[in-house]
């Protein structure tokens, strides 16, 4: 058997299916090996990237046998930078690679069966992010990370292509060595800045504007915030003098919707900066800031409604166990990992909620990231 390493090239490997992560999984003389850049089906050369005690990762280097899913990167950069995993994929068959991934592990983690299509939402597949971090070389020029790498990788000449084209190509005066630039694209306008620098940009929503700090977090596709906001509109079905906890709550994006429908709010925010402008957008709402596990105590007993939409690493049990608590008439989970949401649903089940609908979204084109939107219901 030959030992697995960094740099090795492991000629003709057979791709099987899809993993969470962007990648697809092989096998090699007994060992699981997570190969980028390459679809199921496929007979590729794959270089060894790293490796560990259960599984080694590698990068598809040459392709014997292509899939009829693959085309050619629209980016010169695709296969060293960090940011997409499926440019080398047809677009509409990146949404049914998320598809196979969110119906795995929604069923493996929480036993639902996930029926849905992984939804388009324009723009697409280019020019839909809208919040950008460039890193500066080792020269001050402005590029983007490699895969699970510090390395920056040089931009082409016309910048990014799931940027915004406002902000796909930041100034080429060389900045600080080792630093950041941000690239942000609002309503309000565009344009580059560094980390910590402030200022307030508005976003718009519908008939809705928030403020929103100009290096805070706001969704990064152009379309996301309507297409959630709806999602979660619909799957709750608010009505007036209802009351709801929005957790995890950002400046207020989806309390700015609720309270515009008569509901009484509540918002607790990790981001203290976020909750002042929450405070400020939402003038109806009342808003904390917060660890929302130890402000969860503090907030009513009882209410009607309740929205999620914690980090990547999911809301956990013991939020989940305080909002069950509260008995809703129904939950808005917003997930950006279908993992975690895996997870946190099997929690809830035993918590007496279970998923009444999930859908997914494609908010991160050519990315093995989706967004989810899950509604629970008391059994």
């Amino acid at each position: 058997m030959n030992e697995l390493h960094p740099g090795l090239v492991v000629a003709d490997l057979e791709i099987g299916p899809v993993a969470h992560g962007g990648h697809f999984v092989a096998r090699h003389e007994g060992r699981v090996i997570f190969v980028r850049h390459a679809l199921t089906g496929e007979v590729v050369d794959a270089r060894i990237t790293s490796v560990n005690r259960r599984f080694a990762r590698a990068d598809a280097v040459a392709v014997h046998r292509a899939s009829p899913h693959r085309v050619t990167p629209p980016c010169p950069i695709a296969t060293q930078c960090g940011g997409c995993d499926f440019q080398h994929v047809e677009p509409a068959h990146t949404r049914e690679l998320k598809r196979q991934v969110v119906a795995e592990l929604l069923g493996h983690l929480a036993g639902y069966e996930f029926a849905g299509d992984v939804e388009e939402v324009p723009p697409a597949p280019l020019g839909w992010r809208r919040r950008m971090r460039y890193h500066l070389d080792a020269d001050g020029h402005p590029g983007l990370r490699a895969h699970r790498s510090d390395e920056v990788v040089p931009l082409p000449a016309d910048g990014c292509r799931i940027a915004d084209p406002a902000i796909a190509a930041p100034p080429t005066d060389p900045g600080r060595p080792g630093g950041e630039v941000l690239g942000v694209a609002a309503a309000s306008g565009a344009g580059f800045l560094l980390p910590g620098a402030g200022g307030i940009v508005t976003e718009e929503v519908g008939e809705q504007s928030y403020l929103v700090a100009a290096d805070g977090f706001w969704q990064a596709h152009a379309g996301a915030p309507e297409v959630l906001v709806q999602r979660v509109l619909a799957g709750l079905v608010p009505r007036s003098g209802e009351t709801a906890l929005d957790l995890y709550c950002g400046v207020g994006l989806f309390a700015g919707a609720l309270a515009a429908r008569g509901v009484r709010v509540w918002g607790v925010e990790g981001d203290r900066r976020a909750t002042e402008l929450a405070a400020r957008n939402v003038l109806d709402g009342e808003f904390v800031a917060g660890d929302v596990a130890r402000r969860l105590p503090r907030l009513p007993g009882q209410v009607d409604l309740v929205v999620l939409d914690p980090p990547r690493t999911g809301a956990g049990a013991d939020v989940l166990a305080g909002v069950a608590a509260r008995r809703p008439r129904a939950i808005a989970y917003v997930a950006c990992d279908p993992a975690a949401l895996g997870r946190d649903l099997r929690t809830a089940a035993g918590l007496g909620y279970e998923p009444s609908s999930v859908t997914a979204h494609d908010l991160f084109p050519l990315t093995h990231h989706v967004e989810c939107v899950a509604i629970l219901e008391a059994k």
